[in-house]
């Protein structure tokens, strides 16, 4: 029995090239054998029909004589595994895997869809340099960029100021470019950026001569930035549309800055605490004392209880780091070191040795 190809595809007899092509897509997803579900004979039958109707030679001989006279010689699947169980393929078949090839790329993310988006310019990740109060609190600070930029003439655009844009020649204004690689399984053809539009199948009918079409220059550039209260040494920030151009006004990319803190000689961070050492005397510490302790705010006084041993932390709620994204804070916590003196007055050696006959040391 003859075979209805454009029963098989699900088409009428009228249909155009791309209405059988978008049919075909559509059931070879649906039956492709190396698809969960798929059906190798069904894919046969799809291949074969397509095969024969996206080729008007092909399919007017089909219309006129049947399926017997404008079938194709396509490989289908069974000669696919025939050849692959014989060790070789036959390169001579006229086998159109152009298409097959466009499934492949919509599996695996690279299909035209996506190469046909306007190429976005590059990212560009810095390390800038701040002191330990101004990741506390934040600080507005300028940082000097070297790269590309936009080009000041054009505005990125890449035509001089009174020329027009105009279709890509070397697209056709798709803003795709078509290529085949040739495979043991015949051609596969991927899509790749149009590099003289950059994805937009425009281009500039006369060129900007400062940057010469490309819409941008290399230079240096100053930006202002707003170093957040409460971030921490290794952490980045990441600003959006501030890294290098995109070609010809598309996108730009996205600036990321790591931060470094410069290490303070009177304080030490551990998340959104702040850690810090104070000095005591031997008597301050038997006796008890109030004494200055100097914050990241200012001095402030602390209470040091009488019987203090060496080692002891205290905490002074509120006076550490600034939590990243919220108005709270950490707290400050002083480890209070008591201080042996090295070297003794007479006086103060008397006084020892009338305090060890008071506790009943030799």
């Amino acid at each position: 029995m003859a075979k209805d190809f454009y029963e098989i595809l699900g088409v009428s007899k009228g249909a155009t090239g791309d209405e059988v092509k978008k049919a075909f897509h559509r059931l070879a997803h649906q039956h492709h054998p190396d698809k969960s579900g798929g059906d190798a004979e069904r894919f046969k039958e799809i291949n074969e029909a397509y095969q024969t109707l996206s080729d008007p030679t092909k399919r007017a001989q089909y219309d006129q004589f049947g399926s017997g006279a404008g079938a194709s010689s396509g490989m289908n699947w069974n000669d696919f595994q025939r050849a692959q169980q014989q060790g070789g393929f036959n390169y001579g078949q006229n086998a159109d895997f152009g298409d097959i090839g466009d499934i492949f790329g919509d599996f695996f993310g690279f299909g035209r869809s996506q190469s046909r988006a306007k190429r976005r310019g590059a990212d560009v990740q810095v390390e800038f340099s701040i002191d330990f109060k101004d990741a506390v609190f934040g600080a507005e600070k300028t940082i000097e960029l070297s790269g590309a930029r936009t080009c000041d003439v054009c505005k990125g655009s890449g035509a001089e100021p009174d020329s027009s844009m105009v279709t890509c020649t070397a697209c056709d204004g798709s803003g795709v470019i078509d290529h085949v690689q040739q495979t043991i399984i015949g051609g596969i053809r991927s899509q790749s950026t149009c590099e003289r539009c950059g994805g937009s199948g425009k281009a500039p009918k006369v060129n900007c001569k400062h940057c010469h079409g490309t819409g941008s220059v290399r230079g240096k550039r100053q930006l202002k930035i707003t170093i957040p209260a409460g971030i921490d040494d290794g952490q980045s920030m990441r600003l959006e549309g501030q890294g290098e151009p995109g070609p010809r006004g598309a996108k730009s990319g996205d600036l990321f800055i790591r931060i470094r803190v410069r290490p303070d000689q009177k304080f030490r961070r551990d998340g959104d605490d702040i850690l810090t050492r104070r000095t005591i005397s031997v008597s301050q510490a038997a006796l008890g004392a109030k004494i200055d302790v100097e914050t990241v705010d200012g001095t402030v006084q602390l209470s040091v209880p009488a019987g203090t041993q060496s080692g002891r932390n205290f905490r002074l709620r509120g006076k550490g780091a600034t939590v990243l994204g919220r108005s709270s804070r950490g707290d400050q916590i002083i480890e209070v070191i008591v201080r042996i003196p090295e070297k003794l007055s007479r006086e103060e050696r008397k006084l020892f040795e009338q305090l060890s006959e008071i506790d009943g040391e030799h």
